[in-house]
């Protein structure tokens, strides 16, 4: 909290006080402290401290008298105030003009002014100061809080920080995601996604605790100042002020108010968001689990959390196969995995609706433990492009934030009609199990694509199937188990290259030899031939109906 130094100047005691150097720079300096010191100054001057100052030892020495201006000015002080008339009866041209060049302002008091009367005065009006800079910031705090209170979000705080500073601001969350602005023109938000030039702030303000939260960024050459939010040990994102280089028209108070209306608005915003996230988790659960009641109970329900279910959708769901490697990779900032998954699932969710926003269809989305589960608006008919270049730009927007993630996708059926959710729902967990043993993490499969492998797994359900599979296979199991040879993964790549033997080694990266070692060893342990169709074909389908359904159990 400081006055300038014109006000000190209209104090009743200062009148009759002259100004031997620095009239022009006077409007510019700031006034923290009063003191007296004399000889030698060493470190007892403070910076923004107006210094009065006897002379007392220096009026025999013009010399002596310099060097004392000199450390005086060089600590960092407002201004320097002579008493003259005692100690010192003049100041020497050759201190005014030093004094003149280095802008620093010298005064000189008469010695009937008493000092104590001087710092009383001065301290008075500062403490005034204080106290007028203490009223407007709790009446600033409090007029921010009401901003949040009553109702307003993020784009309101930044627009009363912008409508005070004059000054473009913008309010981030803590992938950079812009929740709130004011004063932002279009380029500059576009430019935002790029990455911003972090550069070491050197403001030359007031110490205000705000000052070493703040980090000077460049945006194409705009300077900005950016804030971290934060509620509890939880970083929740940044404000952003785009102002002068050096910060000078910054106010610190203003915005350490406007940070903490930032972290309530956030922490209110999310409770919202965590209610309408359960409230809308619990109702796309009970539509794929079937768990509702009437239709028109369940499109009442619907209508109230903004779902029009009057309309065609297809299922669709992923599983996340790399969740610890991810976190791993992103746990940087979170306080458990449970706190960041909460936040991936989050971001996830806000892509898929994005996405859908994007290829124009309704959306309703939810996730539970690492599975998402998608309605997506259909059209009636077995065309299932739209869902494919919906999962392109989902993962393409996923792949950003979450670099290395992978999601396997089963698609249930896109003619199945209205409020077959249930049904859907169904169809697509079978073509993610389905799709997840044949085709491996990252793939996508409909349900469509599933008729022979969902036949298998209706014959790995019958015991004389399921006894003649295990029987012919016990051995390749074992001996795989045993040698590490994986005698099954030779004999598929063997019957996918029509039995080619050097297609299969090239495929393999075997030699030849070692190939037909492994195919003899397949017929003496099976006791079939691989030149006999019949065997070929039981030795195809026991290893399909094996790795369908009898792996795992």
């Amino acid at each position: 909290m400081t006055v300038s130094l014109p006000e000190i100047m209209t104090l009743p005691i200062m009148q009759e006080t002259e100004v031997l150097a620095g009239k022009k720079v006077l409007h510019k300096k700031e006034v923290e402290w009063v003191s007296v010191i004399e000889m030698p100054v060493e470190n007892f001057v403070r910076e923004n401290e107006f210094v009065l100052s006897t002379g007392i030892g220096l009026g025999e020495s013009h010399e002596d008298l310099l060097h004392f201006v000199k450390d005086v000015y060089e600590s960092g002080a407002s201004a320097l105030a002579f008493a003259t008339g005692r100690h010192l009866f003049d100041i020497p041209e050759e201190v005014r003009f030093y004094a003149e060049q280095k802008q620093f302002v010298l005064f000189e008091i008469n010695w009937e002014v008493r000092f104590s009367d001087v710092i009383h005065c001065c301290m008075d009006k500062i403490n005034d100061s204080k106290e007028e800079d203490l009223k407007q910031s709790e009446e600033t705090q409090q007029q921010l809080l009401e901003v949040v209170l009553q109702g307003g979000n993020l784009s309101d705080v930044a627009r009363f920080v912008n409508r005070h500073l004059n000054t473009p601001v913008m309010i981030v969350d803590q992938k950079g995601k812009v929740k709130g602005k004011s004063g932002i023109d279009k380029d500059m938000l576009e430019n935002w996604t790029i990455q911003p030039t972090e550069k070491e702030s050197d403001i030359g303000m007031d110490q205000h605790p705000l000052r070493s939260r703040i980090e000077e960024i460049s945006i194409k050459g705009t300077t900005g100042w950016r804030m971290k939010i934060q509620s509890g040990n939880m970083e929740q994102g940044e404000l952003i002020v785009f102002c002068s280089e050096t910060g000078e028209d910054m106010d610190f108070s203003l915005l350490e108010h406007a940070v903490t209306a930032s972290a309530l608005a956030f922490v209110k915003e999310n409770a919202v968001k965590e209610t309408e996230i359960r409230l809308k988790d619990d109702f796309i659960l009970s539509l794929a689990n079937g768990e509702y009641g009437s239709k028109d109970r369940l499109v009442s329900r619907g209508k109230l959390l903004g779902y029009n279910l009057a309309l065609p959708y297809v299922c669709i769901i992923g599983k996340v196969d790399n969740l610890e490697e991810l976190y791993q990779k992103n746990s940087k900032g979170f306080s458990s995995y449970e706190h960041w998954f909460e936040s991936m699932i989050y971001y996830v969710s806000e892509e898929i609706l994005y996405a859908g926003e994007t290829v124009e269809r309704k959306v309703m989305t939810t996730a539970q433990e690492n599975q998402l589960t998608i309605f997506l608006e259909m059209e009636y008919s077995m065309n299932l492009e739209p869902v494919q270049q919906f999962l392109d730009l989902v993962e393409r927007r996923i792949s950003m934030l979450f670099p290395g993630i992978m999601v396997t996708w089963g698609i249930g059926k896109s003619d199945d009609g209205f409020y077959a959710f249930n049904e859907n729902y169904e169809k697509a967990l079978t073509a993610l199990d389905i799709g997840s043993k044949q085709k491996g993490p990252g793939s996508r499969i409909d349900y469509d694509e599933t008729k022979i492998n969902r036949l298998l797994q209706s014959l790995s359900k019958d015991k004389e199937v399921k006894d003649i599979t295990l029987d012919t296979l016990a051995p390749l199991l074992s001996y795989d188990e045993n040698r590490q040879m994986d005698l099954i993964g030779t004999f598929t790549a063997y019957h996918q290259n029509s039995g080619n033997v050097s297609q299969t080694a090239r495929q393999l990266n075997l030699h030849r030899q070692s190939l037909l070692y492994r195919l003899r060893k397949i017929e003496s342990l099976t006791q079939l031939s691989l030149m006999n169709p019949d065997d070929v074909f039981l030795l195809d389908l026991t290893i399909k109906i094996y790795s369908l359904g009898l792996r795992d159990t």
